[in-house]
């Protein structure tokens, strides 16, 4: 493993944990691979927050549209195997279908680019309102045909992969969860992964919860519906280390995979700029496309995110630096998108200024005060400033340099690098006691202390 790496990697928990807590969300697992290497496995908070249930890292989740880079796949190792072509005309494989649904190929389908109605005339599947669709109510919301004209533009359809789920079963003569999970799933060594959760159930599935509000308190979220029709477009369950290794696998660079070379490169190829969107992010064939800028510059990365009744989640793989994350978030508003942007920022942050020194690797820990938190992240011969009850902690870190111990062991550096509100150019230091734990932290005027000493200092004074 770089150095660099495991860094990050120490850092990463401590962050989560911080964010989980501020943020008072239920539960949160996340998993990095590196190089097709499980590297990191943690999980916080709760399954079942209404019945003190732990949450851990082999709890599985409603994953959802992640669904729809699995039913990518089997499209392609069916392409692969000769039994179906890209450019097929759905019809070909499924009828009765509206003519124009008919007349679009399964690469409109995969691509989001067929024009299909995303939800149907009744979406209460994602309200927890009605049971999923089943194929007689997936074939009657596409009797009335295109909601757009096709290949005009990315318009996202749940429908399209339910339908698409219709053309694997016509074409393998099994059920599309079948061949799927024995295929891709079982293919690529994934042991805690489902298409969907069983009629009997599911052991260790993670509940779902609601936003806080508007109850103002969470309730719990049935998470073992069968999702019928729409299993090839939200079905799935998984684990945050299996969603890693999955999309890990997807690269075009990956060593181990289910499918060619070839079919990676194409399931991953920026196929459809995403309209209307605060930022430039793009649809290939069952997977999403972006750039995260950060301190090492951009990192391209693909992946996919899911929004399930009481879940919420996101992959991603970099493979210029052969990593993939996944957070799994068990709330509606949960944080997955944003945390995992977040892990990606110190991950990048680690990679531009390398493994901290001796000398660097001295100074660490989570400082408290009226304000809020700081954290020192130590790199090479420095040491970040950073906020982590920002989602971004690396945003606007300040920096010191110059670091050197005294003769009674007291740390001292300055601070190189600060906004311009801060203490840029003033000194830093980092006191320890006779234990030699870290007992004060100074930066510029401002004195900053472990937390219980923080809590009791704020106890005595406004109590």
């Amino acid at each position: 493993m770089d150095t660099w790496l495991k860094a990050a990697l120490d850092y990463l928990p401590r962050w989560l944990q911080h964010q989980l807590r501020v943020t008072e969300q239920p539960g949160v697992s996340l998993a990095v691979v590196h190089q097709g290497k499980p590297v990191l496995a943690v999980a916080f908070g709760h399954a079942d927050q209404a019945a003190g249930q732990a949450l851990t890292p082999r709890h599985r989740f409603r994953v959802a549209s992640h669904s729809k880079s699995f039913t990518a796949a089997a499209v392609m190792k069916l392409r692969e195997q000769g039994r179906l072509q890209l450019d097929d005309p759905v019809g070909r494989h499924v009828a009765g279908l509206h003519p124009q649904v008919a007349q679009a190929t399964l690469a409109q389908l995969l691509s989001h680019s067929a024009g299909l109605v995303r939800d149907g005339a009744d979406a209460g599947q994602w309200m927890e309102r009605r049971p999923f669709l089943d194929e007689a109510e997936l074939r009657a919301d596409l009797a009335a045909g295109p909601a757009i004209d096709v290949n005009s533009r990315f318009k996202y359809s749940n429908h399209g992969y339910g339908l698409l789920g219709l053309a694997i079963e016509s074409v393998t003569g099994e059920s599309w969860a079948a061949w799927v999970a024995r295929e891709i799933v079982a293919a690529s060594g994934l042991h805690d992964t489902l298409p969907d959760v069983p009629p009997a159930g599911l052991a260790g599935l993670a509940a779902g919860h609601s936003g806080k509000w508007p109850l103002g308190r969470r309730v719990v979220v049935p998470a073992a519906m069968s999702t019928q029709a729409l299993g090839a477009a939200t079905g799935f369950v998984s684990t945050a280390s299996d969603l890693a290794r999955y999309f890990a696998s997807l690269s075009p660079t990956a060593r181990k995979s289910v499918l060619s070379v070839a079919s990676r490169r194409e399931m991953t190829r920026r196929q459809w700029l995403e309209p209307h969107a605060s930022a430039p992010r793009w649809y290939g064939l069952g997977t999403m496309q972006g750039t995260h800028q950060g301190a090492a510059g951009g990192w391209d990365w693909f992946g996919h995110t899911g929004g399930f009744p009481g879940t919420l989640s996101r992959t991603v793989c970099v493979p210029s630096q052969g990593l993939a994350v996944s957070v799994l978030t068990n709330a509606a508003d949960g944080l997955a998108g944003a945390w995992v942007d977040g892990a990606l920022h110190v991950l990048q942050a680690c990679a531009r200024f390398g493994a901290p020194s001796r000398r660097a690797a001295a100074w660490g820990g989570r400082w408290w005060s009226l304000w809020g938190t700081t954290d020192l992240l130590p790199v090479k011969d420095q040491v970040l400033v950073i906020n982590p009850t920002l989602a971004n902690p690396l945003l606007d870190a300040g920096v010191i340099g110059e670091l050197r111990r005294d003769r009674a062991g007291v740390l001292h550096g300055r601070i190189v690098l600060a906004n311009g509100y801060a203490s840029h150019g003033e000194p830093a230091s980092l006191r320890f006691d006779a234990q030699g734990c870290a007992q004060q932290l100074q930066l510029a005027g401002s004195r900053l202390l472990p937390e219980a000493a923080a809590a009791q200092e704020l106890a005595q004074r406004y109590a």
